[in-house]
């Protein structure tokens, strides 16, 4: 097996004791502090203990350290009857780009059940000016870092994390055997977000969601970034993204 860090500056440390160079000896303890500094950022990063343990129960107790309680607060304002109830659904998120990062922070934050994340590309530094990544996790599966991040952010939500290219045939059957068994109580999910940025993965979600009967939502952005569309789309009913639109209504018609 190959020896770790500490066991070569523990071999280089016995090797020293013998030099009689300060400057050396220095540079040595600078070196050690150095590893201790990054051992201890690694530590404080590990996915969901480095705040707080998982909660059990929402509550809506309004106290610092309770996560929840300013989304508990949409129970007494009436916007929702029973918000705890959001830890009983998953989502399924194809596409960690700038639509699908945002869209899974935003989940997370908010504690949702579970979340499958699916995308086939691996972090860049380019990445860094405009998604939540960090410039330690270049290199990693999009879906692993961000299942890394957000269990950091929520550890009471439950992730998957799936880095292949839905379009091929043994990740397309994949895709929809997670879509069929992936709920939280080993049922369909409940609900699938396209955020990718192609014609083939847009169609082969529309594929898999008709057939499942699964409700998704296709999502995107302009070329220029200045604007966008989202799509809700319930299975059936004339083939999702396949359908074309409706032709516009005469010259001086309002539209119905």
């Amino acid at each position: 097996t190959q020896p770790s860090l500490q066991d070569c500056l523990h071999r280089l440390q016995e090797r020293l004791k013998s030099v009689e160079n300060e400057s050396l000896h220095q540079d040595f303890k600078a070196l050690q502090a150095a590893l201790q500094r990054v051992e201890s950022d690694n530590s404080s990063t590990k996915s969901g203990d480095h705040y707080r343990g998982k909660i059990s129960e929402m509550s809506s107790e309004v106290r610092d350290d309770n996560p929840y309680s300013r989304l508990m607060a949409l129970k007494s304002m009436g916007i929702v009857k029973n918000y705890e109830e959001i830890r009983n659904f998953s989502v399924l998120v194809v596409g960690m780009g700038g639509i699908g990062s945002v869209a899974a922070e935003m989940l997370t934050r908010c504690g949702i059940g579970k979340l499958l994340l699916f995308d086939y590309d691996k972090v860049e530094i380019a990445n860094m000016n405009r998604l939540f990544f960090r410039p330690e996790q270049a290199g990693m599966s999009k879906t692993d870092a961000a299942a890394q991040t957000l269990a950091a952010i929520n550890p009471d939500v439950e992730f998957e994390s799936y880095c292949h290219n839905i379009t091929t045939t043994d990740n397309f059957e994949h895709l929809m055997q997670r879509m069929r068994e992936g709920g939280k109580g080993g049922g369909p999910v409940d609900l699938v977000l396209s955020c990718v940025d192609n014609f083939a993965a847009r169609m082969a979600i529309n594929t898999a969601c008709n057939e499942l009967r699964v409700v998704w939502m296709e999502s995107g952005v302009s070329e220029d970034a200045m604007s966008g569309h989202i799509q809700w789309l319930p299975p059936g009913g004339g083939g999702g993204v396949r359908r074309p639109p409706p032709p516009p209504p005469p010259p001086g018609v309002a539209p119905e």
